[in-house]
C-alpha cells in the first residue's frame, strides 16, 4: 500500500496527478481504489492554509464513493445545517434547508488546511504514491498528448516522471491551461476583490432552532457587495467581503489615505470599514475579536474553453472558478475529480475512444460550472440592485444543456433553439434568485396548505413568477416568494444537492457515468 511521503518520484506511474487539493486527491483515490497506478506531486508540504471553508450537502456524496464521509464526520468538523441569506437590507433573510430535503444531506464547514491534509493522507492509505515538496515545473508532449512532468523540491532534487495519462489538479496556477492551452477567460460579470479575516467569541445564527450555528450571508448596505460568517470547529468564525473592483479600489484608496502617518494597516482598517456595511454581521460579531491576520485576493473568477484533451484532463480550480458565493469551488472540483477519473477509466478500459471520453468530460464539466455561474449570477444582480451584461460569460450549448428543464418555460415551447438572447439570460438570473427569497419554515407549511400541493414538489410543473401572478394573484406576496423559491429550486436542488442520485443520471454524447468501485466508467445509453 503507498502512503505519504517525501521522496524523489519514481521514473515512471501510470496515472500522474498535478496538485494534492481535494480534487488532486480525491481523482487520484478514486483511480487507486479501482486498480490503477497513481502518483500524486504536491508542491507545498501539508497541512497548508487554504480559504474556502463551507461546503455544500453534495460533498458528503462525492466523499462517500471513496468511504470518507465517515472521516470526515469522525474528525469533528462543524455541521452545516443549511445556509442563512440575506440579498437585500429590506427583507428578511431566505434560508436553504439541507436537512429538509434529505435527512442524509450531510454538510460541513471545515478548516481547509485540516479537510485538504486529510484527504491527501487518505489518498496515501489508498494506495496512492503521495509526494509533497514537489513541484511541477514542465510538461513534455508528444504531438498534442502529455508524457513527462519535469520535477523539482525546495532542496535541490529535480526529476522527470513520465506517465500513460495527466489529470492537472494544480489549483489556480492550472499549468496546462495558463503555460500550454493559452485558454483561460476571466468573468468580466464577476471582477470582485475579496477581503477576511478570522473572529473568535463571535455569535450564533439562530440559537435553539434546527438551524443553529448555519452561516451567514449578507449584502452590503451600500450595494457594492457581500459578506459571509462561517463558524468553525476551531473556535473562530471566518468572516470575508466580496465587493467589486471599482467599489474595492476606491474603499481601500480611503483607508490608505486614513492610516497615512500611523502604525495601522489599511488593508484591516478597509476590512473593519465593510463590517459596518453589514448589519446583521454587526450583531454576530458584537462580542468578538479579530484574531488573524487579514488577507485579500482578486482575479479568482475565470473559466477555460476545453478542460480536457488527448490522455489529459484538468480539474478543479486548475479549469474554472466562479465565485465563493454558495461554496461552489469544492462542488465543482470534486465533481469534475469524479468525471476525470470515470472518464480515464473508461478509456482505458475501451468502452469508448478517448475523443467520446473528452468530449464527455468537457460537456459534463462546462454544464456543471454554467449551472453555478447563472446562480451566482442572479444573486449579484440582486445584491447589486443592477442589470449587468452578461452574454459573454455564458456559452449557449452549456446553457442550453444546464437549463433543459428552465427554458422552455423562459422562452415558450415554440421558441426553443434560437438563438440566446440577453433578455432570456436575465430572465433566467431573475429566476435563479428567487432559490434564497425571504422565506421561513412556516410561510412554506401556509402556502402549501392553500394550493395544489404538486406545485409544491420537486417534480412538479415549473412556472414563472408572471405565470404564478397570473394564477393567484401579486396581491398574494407570500405566494409569490414561496413559490418563486420553489420553483427556483427544481432545476437547480438536484444537481447542486442530489448527487448520488443525479451524477450518474444525465446523458451527455450518448454516455452516462458508472461510478461503483471496481467498475469506474462510462455506460453507453441506448435510445427508445
Amino acid at each position: 500500500m503507498a502512503s505519504t511521503t517525501t521522496t524523489s518520484p519514481g521514473t515512471k506511474t501510470q496515472i500522474l496527478v498535478i496538485g494534492g487539493g481535494p480534487s488532486g486527491s480525491y481523482a487520484a483515490t478514486l483511480l487507486a481504489r479501482d486498480g490503477y497506478e497513481v502518483t500524486v506531486l504536491e508542491r507545498d508540504v501539508f497541512p497548508r492554509y487554504h480559504v474556502g471553508e463551507t461546503l455544500l450537502p453534495s460533498a458528503s456524496a462525492f466523499l462517500s464513493l471513496i468511504e470518507a464521509d465517515k472521516l470526515v464526520v469522525k474528525h469533528g468538523f462543524t455541521m452545516k445545517p443549511g445556509a442563512a441569506v440575506k440579498l437585500n437590507q429590506y427583507s428578511q433573510e431566505g434560508y436553504t434547508d439541507f436537512l429538509s430535503i434529505d435527512k442524509d444531506n450531510l454538510s460541513w464547514n471545515v478548516v481547509r488546511s485540516e479537510f485538504d491534509d486529510l484527504l491527501l493522507k487518505y489518498a496515501g492509505k489508498s494506495g496512492v504514491h503521495v509526494h509533497e515538496g514537489v513541484k511541477v515545473g514542465k510538461i513534455n508532449f508528444d504531438g498534442e498528448r502529455p508524457v513527462a512532468a519535469e520535477w523539482s523540491t525546495k532542496d535541490g532534487r529535480s526529476g522527470t516522471i513520465n506517465f500513460e495519462w495527466l489529470i492537472d489538479a494544480s489549483g489556480r496556477a492550472g499549468i496546462i491551461s495558463t503555460q500550454y492551452l493559452h485558454n483561460r477567460t476571466f468573468n468580466k460579470s464577476l471582477k470582485n476583490m475579496a477581503v477576511w479575516g478570522y473572529w473568535t467569541n463571535g455569535g450564533v445564527y439562530a440559537p435553539g432552532t434546527n438551524r443553529e450555528n448555519a452561516p451567514w450571508f449578507e449584502a452590503l448596505t451600500d450595494e457594492s457587495g457581500w459578506s459571509w460568517y462561517i463558524p468553525l470547529h476551531d473556535g473562530t468564525a471566518s468572516v470575508g467581503f466580496v465587493t467589486s473592483d471599482e467599489a474595492s479600489v476606491a474603499k481601500r484608496r480611503e483607508a490608505r489615505e486614513r492610516c497615512e502617518g500611523t502604525d495601522k494597516s489599511p488593508l484591516t482598517e478597509h476590512y473593519l470599514d465593510l463590517v459596518k456595511l453589514a448589519p446583521g454581521l454587526q450583531e454576530l460579531l458584537k462580542n468578538a475579536t479579530n484574531v488573524k491576520e487579514v488577507r485579500a485576493g482578486s482575479d479568482w473568477s475565470y473559466n477555460a474553453s476545453k478542460y480536457s484533451g488527448d490522455h489529459f484532463r484538468i480539474i478543479g480550480d486548475a479549469g474554472a472558478f466562479i465565485d465563493p458565493f454558495f461554496s461552489s469551488g469544492i462542488h465543482l472540483a470534486l465533481g469534475g475529480a469524479l468525471s476525470a477519473a470515470c472518464t480515464i477509466a473508461a478509456s482505458i478500459r475501451g468502452q469508448c475512444t478517448e475523443k467520446e471520453a473528452t468530449d464527455f468530460f468537457d460537456i459534463k464539466v462546462g454544464t456543471s460550472y454554467t449551472r453555478f455561474l447563472v446562480l451566482v449570477l442572479g444573486v449579484y444582480k440582486q445584491v447589486r440592485a443592477q442589470k449587468e451584461p452578461v452574454m459573454q460569460d455564458l456559452n449557449e450549448g452549456n446553457f442550453d444543456r444546464a437549463f433543459s428543464l428552465l427554458r422552455p418555460v423562459l422562452q415558450g415551447a415554440g421558441e426553443v433553439g434560437k438563438e440566446l438572447t440577453e433578455d432570456e439570460i436575465q430572465k433566467a438570473l431573475d429566476f435563479c434568485g428567487g432559490l434564497l427569497n425571504p422565506a421561513t419554515p412556516e410561510m412554506y407549511k401556509s402556502v402549501g396548505a392553500r394550493i395544489d400541493p404538486s406545485l409544491m414538489r420537486s417534480d412538479g410543473p415549473v412556472m414563472l413568477p408572471d405565470e404564478v401572478a397570473e394564477k393567484f394573484g401579486k396581491q398574494d406576496e407570500e405566494m409569490m416568494h414561496i413559490l418563486h423559491s420553489v420553483n427556483a429550486r427544481k432545476p437547480l436542488h438536484a444537481t447542486m444537492f442530489d448527487t448520488k442520485k443525479q451524477f450518474s443520471n444525465e446523458v451527455f454524447e450518448g454516455f452516462v457515468t458508472t461510478c461503483d468501485r471496481g467498475n469506474l466508467g462510462l455506460k453507453k445509453v441506448t435510445s427508445g
